[in-house]
């Protein structure tokens, strides 16, 4: 079983972080690329009882979280990734759990490891967890927390 390609999806949380040794781990053993995915949850589709927001506005947060999220993930990156071959960065914008799912596809995943709940989780299963579990065509390693 060879593998080439391994996706570590963070929100950044204590709990995703305690997946960090098992992908570390296995990118070494592999020598693999290790994929590093932040999702940045899209604000633009609340109902207008939450409040309209311009344009301009979700475009200015998105681009702080954008800028936020790089710097941790090279701070990630540099301190705990590098003995593994390659880690490449990735960042998005959108619903979580579809947007680590594209990523699988298009990006020819072998394998994702994830913690099984992220940052607000309050069950031993997270529903981001839950979905890419039940709907990704390779294997997902959960690591519980």
């Amino acid at each position: 079983m060879e593998k080439k390609k391994i996706l570590w999806p963070t929100d950044f949380s204590e709990n995703a972080r305690q997946a960090l040794p098992y992908v570390t781990s296995l990118g070494k053993k592999y020598q693999t690329e290790i994929h590093v995915l932040y999702v940045i949850e899209e604000l633009g589709y609340h109902e207008p009882w939450y409040g309209e927001f311009k344009e301009s506005q979700i475009a200015k947060i998105h681009e702080w979280e954008k800028n936020k999220a790089e710097e941790r993930i090279n701070e990630i990156c540099e301190k705990n990734l590098q003995g593994c071959p390659l880690y490449i960065r990735h960042i998005s914008i959108g619903d979580p759990a579809q947007e680590i799912l594209k990523l699988i596809r298009e990006e020819k995943m072998d394998i994702v490891v994830m913690a099984s709940r992220g940052q607000k989780g309050h069950f031993q299963f997270g529903s981001v967890a839950e979905k890419i579990v039940k709907n990704a065509t390779i294997p997902v390693v959960t690591i519980p927390v």
